[in-house]
């Protein structure tokens, strides 16, 4: 057989063969060229959507805590007071600075205060352990605290702490929790969220 025959038969077999697999892939009542791609559900991220908002709906059973360290952001919005905002903002932190291990150390976020604390005491769990026992446990004092024990306290971090140290030593003692702010990038909402847990002697 020439080899120009075999070329024309071997390229009719693969159109028939396409066209056979393209009658058995496609559903009935696809337009003409539309693509499909083989394992792709249009239905699953409407799925995946509403489980999350049946876990998000589901109310804790008695007795019932959820880990803080670990739970995804749609399972903390079962908390009471927890919205999706605060949800995915405690996963962010959890994520940037290692699991929190103790209900306190939640305080670092942003939006959590005592009053959630205290509401949230009976439903939660750790799974981490705790913060050693150098994280600052009394009031740290912010004219003799070195960078170290200030970083340790919730919403400052190694920038913060080291700025400042830098501006006590070059303007003098804090005469207030409140002169703080003179501190760059120290701002009121700053000084409101470590307030409980400073002093100045």
């Amino acid at each position: 057989m020439p080899s120009e025959r075999r070329a024309v038969l071997l390229l009719l077999a693969l159109a028939v063969a396409g066209q056979g697999l393209r009658l058995w892939v496609v559903r009935p009542g696809t337009a003409p060229g539309d693509i499909t791609l083989i394992g792709a559900d249009p239905t699953a991220r409407l799925g995946a959507h509403r489980d999350s908002s049946l876990i998000a709906a589901r109310p804790l059973a008695p007795g019932e805590r959820i880990d803080l360290d670990q739970a995804p952001a749609a399972e903390l919005t079962r908390l009471p007071g927890v919205g999706p905002g605060l949800a995915r903002r405690i996963v962010a932190d959890r994520e940037a600075h290692g699991g929190f291990g103790m209900l306190e150390a939640l305080d670092r976020v942003p939006g959590v205060g005592p009053r959630m604390l205290t509401s949230l005491a009976d439903i939660v769990r750790f799974s981490t352990p705790p913060p050693p026992a150098s994280m600052p446990t009394g009031l740290v004092d912010l004219n003799t605290a070195t960078a170290d024990q200030l970083e340790r306290l919730p919403h400052l971090g190694p920038h913060l702490a080291a700025q400042i140290v830098a501006d006590r030593n070059r303007h003098g003692r804090f005469p207030a929790v409140d002169s703080l702010v003179r501190v760059p990038g120290v701002g009121p909402a700053t000084v409101e969220r470590i307030r409980r847990l400073v002093r100045v002697d």
